[in-house]
């Protein structure tokens, strides 16, 4: 069974342009391919959500 992303793939990709990298993600519609990030740009995309997330908890308080 296939694993559900937490995160939408439309905010993956905009973190990815905000880190210069979103012209890497292959895009079919609404399918994203990221086989072709490197492991440190996966690094990043991740690193960016996580920092989201925090300025979004932030906001709440």
């Amino acid at each position: 069974m296939a694993r559900r992303s937490i995160v939408s793939d439309e905010v993956k990709y905009e973190i990815a342009k905000e880190l210069g990298f979103a012209d890497r993600i292959q895009r079919y519609g609404d399918s994203y391919d990221y086989c072709n990030l490197t492991t440190r740009e996966a690094g990043l995309l991740v690193r960016g959500l996580i920092e989201k997330a925090e300025q979004l908890m932030a906001n709440q308080k």
